[in-house]
Parts: structure tokens; C-alpha cells; sequence
């Protein structure tokens, strides 16, 4: 089969392919589909399955996308291994590590049939609490995120997947979340040079196959504080290509962002870009624009050609869990114990309360609602005698009293924040205030810490 020279990836919605979407496909315009957990993913041999239709209606090759981070973003379905976020990488401080799970996520995705993962994201966790950032970075040390970076690219790619450096020109000191919104990155070029750009110009060196630019203001590039990125020559041409030296792909965030302020779809391929995503609101739709014939994508196509697609059985394999969990177990940091509380030895009829808010998405690039809460039942594993209590994402002063009383009945209290909240930090200072042995746990976020300074053991 031959590749389209179209610019759209395009999405749509469905778990098969009806008229429609096939319509959709077949479009001279498109380079391929943007596949959306909720859209497009029900198991994994029902989205190979899908993908293999795809390709068929088309007649050619296609460009089979998806969010793939890990962590709070697992956009390949369920069935994929679980592998914790960048930042968790970041805080076991293993390239080696970081590049063995990048190979075990290009494995499954190819099983899948995908053949472009919109990872890593490059983004330096600057701004603690980025309204979108989350657990996504790989950390505040730039060169510790570059480092990173490129070991998540090789792995990936080692694999036939291509890596999508994202979110250029990095959203750690967005104030915004750019799915709802402009952020304007107030930043200098020296500042950008040695913070910002870093992790990119080392996933370029690696050889990374897509640089995704997201939708910021940009003035000291752009010198409009108004205009995206996404949209700037001065952007594309002349940081991505001329500074950075980057002669792959430039594909654009979504197009159903806020960020990009409705413009019209076709405006960042007059500024230089290369591919437009279409997001979930756009289902269906691609632009007017006529394609023009792209080297870069022809190229592309013929390098994941190269590639085998693995066996089916790989997603979720055994193998790939146990990597998970080594992931886990060697990402969690004890930050303080000042009264000794760990390790935990309890008799067996001693009783421990978990306590921990129900999971929810923070930003549309998230999946955590989909988890079950699940604290209590992994310290069941080692101490049976172990209550459960969920509470809201934003406890009240009721629900905080009724937890207060409930832990007086036990003698042990280990407590998860999600992003602590107003509510979570009242209820982790009332659960000290009890004076019941108290263990904090920051289950997404390690910065919970700061909204309760007097937390003995975290």
C-alpha cells in the first residue's frame, strides 16, 4: 500500500467502521485517525481489529495515533499495562528503566496495530500547581527531563512506534489549561533556551520522529502575546526547524483546544506545521484545504513499514506487568518519617483506616476517573485488618468530621491526596490532630506536602 500525502489525522466515532467513517478515511486529505479511549476503545482485539478496517477502507497506509503516556493518561484502552507516569520515572532517575518501558509500550501499541504514540511529554514540571501538567513531566531538573526524554524516545521507537515530543514549546509555567484557554508563557529566549527547549532539542538528537507545538502565547518568540504558537511561522520555521534542526514531522495539538481560539484548521499549515490533529469535538470532520505532498510523511510511512507488528498477547502481557509493578515499587520516595512510623509493624488484630478521595479527572487529558480506588485494598495485601474510607475529591466540614470519628476506632490511619484540595489539607490536619499514628501518601502529585507542612510522616 502506498502512504497518504494528506495533513489530518482525524477522529471519529465508533468501534468499527461504519459509511461514514469510511467516507472519512478515503479522503485524499487524510494522513490518518487519532484513536480516543472514549471514542474508539473497548478491548485490544477490538481495536486491532478496528485499525485493520481502517486500513482496509482506505486502501493505503495510514498514520494510527494515540495518547499513550502512562499514568494519568493511558489513551489505548484498558487492556494495555498500566505503566505509572513520567513522573514516577523521573523519580527513580533510570534512563535504562525509562527506556525498557518505553519498548514494552511500543510493543503493545504495534500488537494494537498503532504506529504513533503523542508521547513523551517533554514539558519541565517548572509551575507545581499547572492546572494541566500534573504527572505528565518527568520533573522541575530540566536536564534530568532531556535525559529522560531521550530514553523514552528510543525505546519507543526501537519498537516502530514514532515518538511525538509534546508540548511545544513547553506548558510547565502555563497558568491555563490551553483546553480551555490562551496561556502565555511570559518567558525570555535565555530562559526558553536553557529551561523550556531542553528536553526537545534532546528527544530531537535521539531522533524523534514528530514534535507536537501546542497553543501558547509566546511573546518573546512571536511578539504578539495573543498568537498561538501553533500558528507562528517565527514558531515552526524558525525555532522548531532553524534552531532546533528538527526535519521530521510538526503536528499540532488538538484543534477543539481553547488555545487555538476557532481559527481556521488550516492556518498552522500555512505557518509551517506539517499535520493538524483533530480532536474528539471535531469527530468527522477535516478541512477543505487541499493536501499538498509531504516528504516527511512518505518518509515516516516507509520507516514504521520496517517494523513487525507483535503478537496480540503482548498487551498486558505478564512480562510487561511485572515491569509495571518494578516501576511502582521503585518510584515511591519516603519525603519524611520524623517519628519513625515506617516501616509499619502491627499485630494482626490491630485495625488501619485507608482513607483516600474518589478518583476524578483533573484535565480532559486524563484517565483517572476510570481507576478504582484502590489504597485500601492494596494494604489489605499485608494487614487484613484494614477499613475503607472514600471520600469526595473536595471533602466538606460533615464528611471530614464523620472520617475524624470513624479513624478514633483504629490505630493506624493511612491517608491518600489526590491533588490536595482545600478540603483533602483539612482533613489530613484533622486526622493529625487526632493524635493517631498518621501516614500521608501523595498518590498523584508529590507537591500535596506543601498544603500541610506539619505532616511527620509523607
Amino acid at each position: 500500500m502506498v502512504a497518504s500525502s494528506g495533513n489530518a489525522l482525524v477522529s471519529f466515532q465508533g468501534t468499527t467502521v461504519d459509511r461514514a467513517t469510511a467516507e472519512l478515511v478515503a479522503d485524499p486529505k487524510v494522513a490518518g485517525v487519532m484513536l480516543y479511549r472514549s471514542l474508539n476503545i473497548e478491548s485490544a482485539s477490538q481495536t486491532r481489529s478496528l485499525v485493520d478496517e481502517l486500513v482496509q477502507t482506505a486502501g493505503r497506509t495510514l498514520l494510527v495515533a494515540v495518547d499513550q503516556e502512562g499514568g494519568q493518561l493511558l489513551g489505548a484502552g484498558s487492556d494495555t499495562t498500566p505503566f505509572a507516569g513520567n513522573m514516577a520515572l523521573g523519580a527513580v532517575g533510570d534512563p535504562l528503566l525509562t527506556q525498557r518501558v518505553a519498548v514494552a509500550i511500543g510493543r503493545e501499541l504495534r500488537a494494537l496495530g498503532i504506529n504513533v504514540d503523542l508521547a513523551p511529554v517533554a514539558d519541565v514540571a517548572s509551575r507545581p500547581y499547572n492546572p494541566s501538567m500534573g504527572i505528565r513531566s518527568f520533573g522541575e531538573d530540566a536536564e534530568a527531563v532531556a535525559t529522560m526524554t531521550a530514553a523514552f524516545v528510543n525505546g519507543l521507537q526501537s519498537e516502530g512506534v514514532a515518538a511525538t515530543l509534546k508540548h511545544f514549546p513547553g506548558k510547565g509555567e502555563a497558568a491555563i489549561d490551553p483546553h480551555h484557554g490562551l496561556p502565555v508563557l511570559d518567558l525570555d529566549l535565555e530562559r526558553l533556551e536553557r529551561v523550556e527547549f531542553a528536553p526537545f532539542r534532546a528527544g530531537i538528537a535521539a531522533g524523534a520522529r514528530l514534535v507536537m507545538v501546542g497553543h501558547y502565547g509566546l511573546p518573546a518568540v512571536t511578539g504578539d502575546r495573543d498568537l498561538p504558537t501553533s500558528v507562528s511561522p517565527e514558531t515552526l520555521g524558525g525555532v522548531i526547524r532553524e534552531n532546533l534542526g528538527f526535519s521530521g514531522l510538526i503536528i499540532t495539538d488538538a484543534l477543539d483546544m481553547g488555545g487555538f481560539g476557532g481559527r481556521p484548521p488550516d492556518a498552522p499549515l500555512a505557518a509551517g506545521a506539517d499535520l493538524l490533529l483533530y480532536g474528539p469535538a471535531q469527530a468527522g470532520m477535516v478541512s477543505s484545504t487541499p493536501s499538498r505532498v509531504n516528504q516527511r510523511l512518505d518518509d515516516l510511512v516507509r520507516w514504521i513499514a520496517t517494523f513487525p507488528d507483535p503478537d496480540l498477547s503482548i498487551v498486558g502481557s505478564e512480562e510487561h506487568q511485572e515491569l509495571a509493578m518494578e516501576v511502582a515499587r521503585r518510584s515511591i520516595t519516603l519525603v519524611r518519617d520524623d517519628v519513625g512510623t515506617l516501616p509499619i509493624h502491627l499485630e494482626s488484630d490491630k485495625r488501619i483506616l485507608a482513607v483516600m478521595p474518589r478518583p476524578l479527572d483533573l484535565t480532559p487529558a486524563d484517565t483517572s476517573s476510570l481507576q478504582e480506588p484502590s489504597l485500601a485494598e492494596s494494604i489489605r495485601d499485608i494487614h487484613p485488618a484494614t477499613s475503607e474510607l472514600i471520600v469526595e475529591f473536595d471533602p466538606g466540614v460533615g464528611q471530614i468530621a464523620r472520617s475524624v470519628e470513624e479513624a478514633r476506632n483504629h490505630d493506624l490511619v493511612i491517608i491518600g491526596t489526590l491533588d490536595a484540595t482545600a478540603g483533602q489539607a483539612q482533613l489530613v490536619d484533622a486526622m493529625l490532630a487526632t493524635g493517631i499514628p498518621t501516614v500521608v501518601v501523595a498518590m498523584r502529585t508529590p507537591y500535596d506536602l506543601a498544603r500541610f507542612h506539619q505532616a511527620p510522616t509523607y
